[in-house]
């Protein structure tokens, strides 16, 4: 019941572009030049998570969580997509990961950038609890930009104002408190990861908070390949050419037509 606006470009296998928390398709993936990089080659095919962008915007923190797995998929059929390959980029790395564990029969290829494989219990949920938090209570996003800075550092006063206005402006602030009360349920197992079947590559600034939870991953991940961007965080790596690139180079060498008879 909940209406998905997305967009079309491009010709080939189809590539699903998943955005992170309180963005949007355009700012995610068509400002930073992801899409441009990919339309020549791909059917890009990039959505606006539900609670986000031009998409219904429900204020119950139980149409989110595995809801948004789920629009991936609904979206596949609503489309007639039997396989595709999924880019996901921070919320949208962890909605892929998850993705990546309940249909892997769906996916060509799998790509959690800018997140990974996090405790679902412990320091990371009272983060996320924080940030529901301060939300519900005052519509401030500072913990989660603190939770995103590079090496733990507290923002400067300007920059936590900054972020804290455009955040509201493009966003339905209690949609997005609802979003982060459920992001436990987006949490995958050990046993899921090792049993993994699906090329996958995760591509992570070396400045990132979270590329601990790709780092988690490491050995763990059947069929994983890590790329590092030197110097990139959370907001500045995917607007780095060697983002695209690996990107798009990954997506090439893992399309039906060169996978391997027993992976297809």
């Amino acid at each position: 019941g909940v209406r998905i606006h997305y967009t079309i470009e491009g010709a080939g296998e189809p590539v699903i572009l998943v955005h992170g928390y309180g963005a949007n398709a355009d700012v995610n993936w068509r400002a930073p030049g992801v899409i441009q990089a990919l339309k020549d080659d791909f059917q890009v095919i990039a959505l606006d998570l539900r609670g986000h962008g031009l998409s219904g915007k429900p204020h119950d923190p139980a149409q989110y969580g595995i809801e948004m797995v789920e629009d991936i998929i609904r979206l596949m059929d609503h489309l007639k997509i039997e396989k595709a390959h999924v880019v996901g980029y921070s919320m949208g790395g962890f909605i892929t990961l998850k993705l990546l564990t309940m249909y892997p029969e769906r996916l060509i290829s799998a790509a959690p950038c800018a997140a990974g494989w996090e405790s679902p219990e412990g320091e990371r949920v009272a983060i996320l609890t924080g940030i529901a938090d301060s939300l519900e209570s005052s519509e401030d996003f500072s913990p989660l930009l603190r939770a995103l800075e590079p090496g733990g550092e507290e923002p400067a006063a300007m920059k936590l104002a900054a972020f804290n206005a455009a955040m509201r402006s493009i966003n339905d602030v209690t949609a997005l408190a609802c979003i982060m009360r459920r992001f436990v349920d987006l949490a995958v197992t050990e046993e899921q990861l090792r049993a993994n079947t699906i090329p996958v590559l995760s591509i992570v600034g070396s400045e990132d908070p979270l590329k601990s939870g790709i780092d988690n991953m490491d050995g763990v991940l059947a069929h994983h390949e890590i790329v590092i961007v030197g110097g990139g965080d959370h907001m500045t790596t995917i607007g780095k050419s060697k983002y695209s690139q690996s990107l798009k180079d990954f997506l090439k060498r893992n399309t039906l037509a060169t996978a391997k008879p027993d992976a297809a």
